[in-house]
This record gives structure tokens, C-alpha cells and sequence, in this order.
């Protein structure tokens, strides 16, 4: 028996691109279109349940999402976004106009290189990883939307490869991007794809 999570990153929020966090920003047109678009060809009964963050530009598509499919819908604080601390709310091109070399040393290791006042990435993804280890005490088999961001995306990947805490900013999620992972008890956890 094994549980398949399908994981699917939110799509492009107002305001555009930004080390948003836990800001609680919506979906803009284009990422509408991003979310619909990337669960288009996928019957309704394909999965079980829909569970997301409760952030909007999540939890807006997810509610949208179940309530047309007529599917159970769970949202779960643990799967919000890293928190960025002051660099909330900033872009890439800000933050490296201020200090490039500081966004460099956080690419390369998050862990030590935090943003000031940011979660702690070790926390993050203990929250993470207890989501998903409840998802499959909860579920044990079938398959489920979870409807999330790039850093919680990164922190099951983490998770599931043992990827050490420090190389998860490496692990590259488009807006929409799906992932695939198998939680499987008797054969080994597994990644199964990112598209």
C-alpha cells in the first residue's frame, strides 16, 4: 500500500514575483489561469481529498478546486510558506541592490544565512515533514492534491531524498509546477517527478 502526494504549486500572485513568505497575497489573473491549466486534464476522482496551506494564494484555488470536484477539502497551517522574515515582501532585485553578497550566502546556505528575523530552516521543515507523516498516518493509501508552495514542495523533497537542509534552495519549482511523491512503507519513500 502506498499514498501518492501530488503536490502543486501555487501559481503567480499579485504584485509578481517576491520573496513573499508567509504575506498573504491572492492569485492574480495569470496565476488563475496557471492553477486551472495544470489540473485541466485530470479527472475529478483522481484524488481523494485536497489539502493546502491556508495562505490565499493557495487556499483560494484549492477551495475553488474541491468544491467543484465535490472533493473534501483540509486546510493545514503547517504546509504555509517559510517565513522570510525582513525580506518579506521584497524582490530578488531589491534585496541584491542592498546586499548581493548576503542573497548570495543565502542561495548557498540558507541554514546558517538566514534573512534576518527569517524561521529558522531546521523548524520549517520539521513542520513540514510532520504534515506529511500525518498525511500518511491519516490516508496510508490513495492519492492527494496538496495544494502549496515552492519551500514546503522543497522541504517533503527534502524529506523524502534526505536532502540535506542547506541544498533545498537548489531544488527549482515553477509557478503551477507539480510534483509526485510516493509514501510507500514497505518499498521506501520516492520522488517520483517534478513537472
Amino acid at each position: 500500500m502506498s499514498l501518492l502526494l501530488e503536490f502543486l504549486r501555487h501559481g503567480e500572485p499579485a504584485g509578481g514575483p517576491r520573496y513573499r513568505g508567509q504575506t498573504d497575497d491572492p492569485l492574480n489573473e495569470t496565476g488563475w489561469r496557471q492553477m486551472r491549466e495544470a489540473v485541466r486534464d485530470y479527472p475529478a476522482e483522481r484524488w481523494q481529498a485536497v489539502v493546502s496551506s491556508p495562505l490565499r494564494r493557495c487556499s483560494e484555488f484549492a477551495e475553488w478546486f474541491a468544491r467543484t470536484c465535490g472533493l473534501p477539502l483540509h486546510l493545514d497551517e503547517r504546509l504555509k510558506e517559510i517565513g522570510f522574515g525582513q525580506w518579506e515582501g521584497r524582490t530578488y532585485d531589491e534585496l541584491v541592490a542592498e546586499d548581493e553578497a548576503a542573497v548570495r550566502r543565502f542561495y548557498t546556505d540558507p541554514v546558517r544565512h538566514r534573512p534576518p528575523g527569517a524561521e529558522p530552516v531546521s523548524e520549517f521543515r520539521a513542520r513540514v515533514t510532520e504534515a506529511v507523516r500525518d498525511l500518511a498516518a491519516r490516508h496510508r493509501e490513495g492519492r492527494l492534491l496538496i495544494v502549496a508552495h515552492a519551500g514546503v514542495i522543497r522541504a517533503a523533497i527534502g524529506h523524502v531524498l534526505q536532502v540535506p537542509d542547506r541544498a533545498m534552495m537548489r531544488i527549482r519549482i515553477p509557478y503551477a509546477g507539480k510534483v509526485g511523491i510516493e509514501l510507500d512503507g514497505e518499498r521506501g519513500d520516492a520522488l517520483l517527478y517534478i513537472r
